[in-house]
C-alpha cells in the first residue's frame, strides 16, 4: 500500500528460518530490527549489526515461539520517531495530535516518552506527516481512529507502521486539548456523524 501511495518506508521482509534471515540480510543491509510478529510491547525485539547476532536472535525467537513469523526491518540509525493519532470517517480525516518521541527511533513506543505538540520537527516534516496520514487513512477507509508511527531521517519521513485502531496516546491527547475525541471517533464508527459535522477548537501544533 505504501509503495502504491509513493510513501517512503524502511526495507523489510518476513522469514521463518535462520537461513532465510541470513539470505534476506544481504538485501536489507545492517543494522536490522528483528522482532516476532503479532506480539505486544516490543517483546523479543532487538537491533542486530551482523550475521552472527541475527542468527542468534532468530534462533532464540523460534525457540520461544516456534510457529511465529519473524519480521526484519532495515533499522534507520539516528532517526527521530514521531506518531500521529487521527479520527476518520472513511473519506475525510482530522489529525488530533502529532507527537514527537524524546528517545531516538528504536525504543518501543510503550517504553518511550512522547511530547505533544512536537518540539523539533520542521515545517516540511510536519507537512509530510499530515499528507501521509491523510492518504493512508483514506486508502484504508478508516472509520474511527488510526495511529501511525514515523521515523524521520535527513528530513525524509518514513512510515514504520499504521494501526487502524485506538492507541494508548488518545486519552492523553483528549486531556491535553480538552476535546472528547473518543466520543467523536465512536460517532464516526457508528456512522451518525462525519468529520465535517464537527467544529474543532484550535489547538497548538
Amino acid at each position: 500500500l505504501l509503495k502504491e501511495l509513493e510513501i517512503p518506508y524502511p526495507k523489510f521482509t518476513s522469514v521463518e528460518t535462520a537461513e532465510e534471515a541470513i539470505t534476506a540480510c544481504k538485501t536489507l543491509g545492517f543494522p536490522l530490527l528483528v522482532r516476532p510478529s503479532y506480539v505486544l510491547g516490543g517483546q523479543s525485539m532487538k537491533i542486530v549489526i551482523n550475521e552472527e547476532e541475527l542468527e542468534h536472535q532468530v534462533i532464540k525467537i523460534l525457540g520461544q515461539m516456534p510457529d511465529n513469523k519473524i519480521l526484519l526491518d532495515h533499522f534507520l540509525s539516528g532517526a527521530i520517531e514521531a506518531e500521529v493519532d487521527a479520527i476518520c470517517d472513511g473519506d475525510d480525516s482530522y489529525i488530533i495530535g502529532i507527537m514527537e518521541h524524546i528517545e531516538p527511533a528504536g525504543i518501543h513506543s510503550g517504553d518511550s516518552y512522547a511530547v505533544l505538540p512536537s518540539f523539533d520537527l520542521s515545517a516540511h516534516v510536519l507537512e509530510k506527516i499530515k499528507e501521509y496520514t491523510t492518504k493512508i487513512a483514506k486508502k484504508l477507509q478508516v472509520k474511527g481512529l488510526i495511529n501511525i508511527q514515523f521515523a524521520i531521517k535527513n528530513e525524509t519521513v518514513y512510515v514504520i507502521e499504521a494501526n487502524p485502531r485506538a492507541s494508548r496516546t488518545v486519552p492523553f491527547i483528549a486531556k491535553a486539548y480538552q476535546e472528547p475525541y473518543v466520543k467523536y471517533a465512536t460517532e464516526l464508527m457508528l456512522g451518525v456523524k462525519k468529520i465535517k459535522d464537527y467544529q474543532f477548537k484550535p489547538v497548538q501544533k
